[in-house]
């Protein structure tokens, strides 16, 4: 009998979510079949099988595990002897199976019992129909202490799950614990309502695991980060005539390059020329990557996601507005791989689209800075003494100051901005 774990899908990646199981309980599945969609911190995958045999499962959709853990038994079938393979970009140094349930959260104290001896409580719940009830480990562990039947319960996790907060809620008596009953609307009253009631009905939403990623992220960067800050205004007015030059001349249905591939453009020519911006401060030392990989944000449907553009100071714009196009539409389609989430020097996260004028972005470490872009707006400028009009964009350089001082960013920043001013410069 071989063991199916929970595998590392990314250099990041801690644990990961069974979204779907794509064969049934007791299929015969082949090395290379697909056979599970696992959500990562970083993106949802479709997992092969790496060996033959019937399958039986351990874990259920829905349930969140830490890497090795194992999932599934392959009955019939022979263990690979070897991890099971990353994908390109991900680290290849994942533990080797090992026969674990999920671990208690850190802090958490656990009654679990050992693993020869049955555990106390209910039987592992399933609904009329005999299938497993969808719910966390902690979940379950926490119903099985408290006598609660996981069967009887609505979850309020992603697609119906039951979390922790529903078994809490029904072991106290709440009346939001059974699907059964409703909340009763309160009677009108004259009297103030009471903090418990003021905000009406609470909708409790468990965080995906890319949000809970990027929660914790952005968490680490701005507790850890001495961050400062440069703004500018840029001159847009020959990219606005030779983007709708291009525009006009291209023939039906090419890719013509946006103003944000143009910035992508331009910050990876001027990290080729400044490669301190291009680093990363990490244990008391800086890091200088030889290659210029630029990350461009892109907004998911839970959350926001930082495709990687390879090398962008070695391609033309045209294959860069390519590459920005399909990586857009994976993350959209929730196609996107972690090895395309991974390697980026630098971002650029840009609001125009929706009319920010300006903003500043939090860094993703352990990037040494991030450039957030306005929308290009027409404003009253001076020109030799007159008011005109005039298109500018607004960006901003968010700067680790442990790597970057106020002279570097500034004149980083002048580079991009001499680029963008002269976009011919950008076609070389």
């Amino acid at each position: 009998m071989a063991e199916i774990v929970m595998p590392r899908l990314s250099d990041s990646m801690e644990e990961g979510t069974i979204v779907r199981w794509l064969v049934s309980e007791g299929d015969s599945v082949s090395r290379g079949d697909e056979i599970a969609e696992i959500e990562t911190d970083k993106a949802t995958m479709t997992y092969e099988a790496d060996g033959s045999g019937v399958i039986s499962f351990v874990a259920s959709e829905g349930d969140t595990l830490p890497i090795g853990s194992v999932i599934a038994h392959l009955n019939g079938g022979a263990p690979d002897g070897g991890d099971s393979a990353a994908p390109e970009g991900a680290e290849e140094d994942s533990p080797a199976p090992v026969n674990i349930t999920a671990a208690p959260s850190a802090g958490e104290p656990s009654s679990a019992p050992p693993s020869d001896v049955p555990a106390p409580g209910p039987a592992p719940a399933s609904n009329g129909d005999g299938e497993r009830v969808k719910a966390s480990p902690i979940a379950r562990r926490l119903a099985s202490e408290k006598g609660v039947e996981l069967s009887s319960l609505s979850g309020s996790g992603p697609g119906g799950r039951i979390v922790r907060a529903d078994v809490e809620a029904a072991s106290s008596g709440s009346p939001s614990s059974s699907p059964a009953q409703s909340t009763p609307a309160p009677a009108a009253t004259s009297e103030a309502p009471s903090p418990a009631t003021a905000k009406g009905e609470v909708t409790v939403v468990e965080l995906s695991r890319t949000q809970q990623t990027i929660a914790r992220r952005m968490a680490e960067s701005r507790a850890t980060v001495p961050d400062f800050t440069l703004h500018a205004d840029v001159d847009m007015d020959q990219a606005w005539e030779g983007r709708a030059a291009l525009k006009a001349s291209a023939p039906e249905g090419a890719v013509v390059p946006s103003f944000n591939d143009l910035v992508v453009k331009a910050c990876a020519l001027a990290l080729r020329e400044f490669p301190r911006v291009n680093g990363a401060y990490k244990d008391g030392r800086f890091e200088l990557y030889s290659r210029v990989n630029v990350g461009v944000a892109v907004a998911a449907p839970d959350g926001l996601v930082v495709p990687t553009v390879f090398d962008a100071d070695r391609r033309t714009l045209g294959e860069i507005a390519r590459d920005t196009r399909a990586l857009a539409a994976k993350v959209r389609d929730a196609t996107i791989t972690p090895p395309e989430l991974s390697g980026a020097t630098f971002t650029v996260s840009n609001l125009g689209m929706y009319g920010v004028r300006e903003f500043v972005a939090v860094i993703n470490p352990p990037q040494a800075a991030i450039l957030s872009v306005g929308a290009v707006e027409e404003r009253a400028v001076v020109r030799d003494g007159a008011v005109v009009p005039g298109r500018r964009m607004s960006v901003a350089l968010a700067c680790d100051h442990r790597i970057l001082y106020g002279a570097d960013a500034a004149e980083f920043l002048a580079r991009v901005r001499a680029l963008l001013e002269a976009p011919l410069g950008l076609a070389v």
